[in-house]
């Protein structure tokens, strides 16, 4: 067995803590500055961006992208989306994560006849469509996923109508180096 000596057992400690350290403040820099791109590109917008550790959330209320009870983008939904579209398409390595939230309002009718029951089945449509426009903008394919939520983990009451509207929404998580 080697014996090392304690002077530089310390200074490879001190070495890789430093090292370790670079990086982490590379991979925050690099999620800071699509953060900056992103608050610049939404401001007035009812959109919400959030830098949490290691992430970036951006929450899109439902009313911006699709049509009152629907899943198909609207027009609204190409110049929100769009925003958004050239930062993503920059990363290499930091994965996209698209979730859709509803309410716990029972499905309509309407979209009972389109073979939704759900609002998992709803949430999951909305998550569907707006990962395909963000791969037709030039995101990875191999970076972008999406996720329905349904009515699960809810931001606000369901007992009242300015609640539910909370809760009906789309996050987008970056999670990664942040290129």
């Amino acid at each position: 067995m080697r014996y090392i000596k304690p002077g530089l057992l310390a200074l490879s400690i001190a070495a890789f803590a430093l090292l370790s350290a670079c990086v982490t403040d590379s991979k925050y820099n690099q999620l800071d500055q699509a953060y900056s791109q992103l608050q610049q590109a939404y401001q007035g917008d009812e959109v919400e961006i959030r830098q949490l550790q290691g992430e970036l959330r951006i929450t899109i209320r439902d009313k911006i992208l699709f049509p009152e009870g629907g899943y198909r983008l609207n027009a609204k939904a190409d110049q929100v989306l769009a925003k958004m579209a050239p930062t993503l398409s920059g990363f290499k390595n930091t994965k996209v994560v698209v979730r859709g939230y509803t309410d716990n309002i029972a499905i309509g009718a309407e979209l009972r006849r389109e073979g939704i029951t759900t609002n998992l089945d709803l949430s999951s449509k909305r998550a569907d469509n707006v990962v395909d426009y963000l791969i037709r903008k030039g995101v990875s394919q191999s970076l972008i996923s999406a996720q329905g939520m349904g009515e699960s983990n809810p931001i606000a009451s369901n007992a009242t109508p300015e609640g539910r509207a909370q809760n009906r929404r789309i996050e987008v998580t970056l999670v990664g180096p942040g290129n």
